[in-house]
């Protein structure tokens, strides 16, 4: 019969689907499973691509070429006189005020001292006296000297007398001597000038009550030549051997904004002052216009002469911990490495470094949180070789 003679046939063919769709089955596993461990191995790529930081780098900058330093400086006279009564007494009048020029030698105050002259009348006196008493001793002595021939004295009465006629010439030098003092002391009751200046101060009045020295009260009158004027600066110490003797400054004044002054180095105290670390040196400054006050504020600019370039980095860049203030580097391999370093300068948004790095270290600009020595980082945006400059700074504000 026709269906019996066709079922080996359709069991034939429903034996190969079968088996073709088993094979299919199998591939459509084997695919989705290749699919899943493609896809689980692009995600743990993905995941540890992740794990890794990207950071921005910079090499640090070395172009300085004419580096200074801003520091805040006090004028002062380049000679000043306070001036002191050398004797006691009143104020008898006064000549010169604040502001007023004056010349050496000049009187600008005369003072009242009628003790000093009661004691200087009395020295004359005594020494009148003693004069008295030596020539009646050296008159009795030359009389004496005429009986010797005579026996009528004897050589111990000369030898007496030739004392007495010494002691009473010693009298009348010593006499002398203390009229000489007090005429002296006289001689200060005038107040004169020691040099051409102006007078800066003073702190007395007639009738005011003046005691001789300088430990009782303020000075009479401060006299200042402003001719010339001293400008103090106090140096940080590690500045110090970058500012040479003879070196220029360049000094400005609030008073006039729009105006430079030229100044020159003239001497250090070669010390260092516990206090504040820092070293006071002292500029010259001409003020023959008379311009300039003293005691008055400076900005002072102060060049500096350095033995070797400096290095500049960010300052986001510096890292400060328990293990002290360090940068963070990328090797050649693309690994983390600290280096420590030490600050010259703190110019703001830039750091001056002393020592630690080479110019042609990688530093992270800002190295992320957790961040240790060894690990695996990527460099975001240049090409090998290419990093950005950090910006030049010069100047820094006292």
């Amino acid at each position: 019969m026709p269906t019996e003679h066709n079922s080996p046939v359709s069991r034939r063919k429903l034996s190969i689907f079968g088996l073709v769709a088993g094979i299919v089955a199998v591939m459509v596993v084997v695919t989705g499973i290749k699919a899943r461990e493609d896809s689980s191995a692009k995600l743990r790529e993905w995941t540890v691509n992740q794990a890794i930081p990207t950071v921005a780098v910079v090499l640090p900058d070395a172009k300085v070429l004419d580096a200074t330093i801003d520091l805040p400086g006090r004028l002062e006279a380049y000679y000043r006189a306070p001036i002191f009564a050398r004797v006691s007494g009143y104020l008898k009048s006064w000549s010169a005020d604040i502001g007023a020029k004056v010349k050496a030698g000049q009187v600008i105050a005369e003072i009242e001292a009628p003790d000093l002259d009661q004691q200087l009348l009395q020295a004359r006196a005594d020494l009148t006296s003693q004069e008295a008493s030596a020539r009646l001793s050296e008159a009795t002595l030359n009389r004496r000297k005429t009986l010797i021939a005579s026996n009528f004295v004897s050589m111990q009465e000369i030898d007496e007398r030739s004392a007495d006629l010494s002691n009473k010439k010693a009298a009348v030098n010593s006499s002398q001597a203390n009229v000489e003092r007090l005429e002296a002391l006289a001689g200060y009751k005038k107040i004169t000038v020691p040099f051409d200046g102006v007078v800066t101060a003073r702190d007395t009045d007639v009738g005011a009550l003046i005691n001789a020295g300088g430990g009782a009260g303020p000075a009479m009158f401060v006299i200042s030549d402003i001719k010339k004027l001293r400008v103090y600066v106090n140096v940080p110490q590690n500045y110090v051997p970058a500012i040479k003797i003879g070196a220029k400054a360049v000094i400005t004044m609030p008073e006039y904004p729009t105006r430079t002054f030229a100044a020159t180095v003239e001497a250090s105290s070669q010390s260092v002052d516990v206090a504040s670390g820092t070293t006071r040196m002292q500029l010259a400054l001409d003020n023959a216009g008379g311009e300039l006050m003293p005691g008055g504020y400076a900005n002072v600019r102060m060049s500096l002469q350095r033995d070797t370039v400096p290095l500049h980095i960010p300052a986001s860049a510096l890292i400060f911990n328990q293990s002290g203030l360090r940068v963070a580097t990328v090797g050649s391999d693309d690994k983390v490495l600290f280096k420590a370093v030490t600050i010259a300068r703190d110019l703001g948004r830039d750091i001056e470094l002393a020592s630690g790095i080479s110019a042609d270290d990688r530093v992270i600009v800002a190295p992320p949180d957790g961040i240790a020595d060894g690990d695996q980082v990527r460099v975001a945006g240049a090409k090998p070789g290419k990093t950005e400059k950090v910006s030049e700074k010069l100047d820094v504000k006292g």
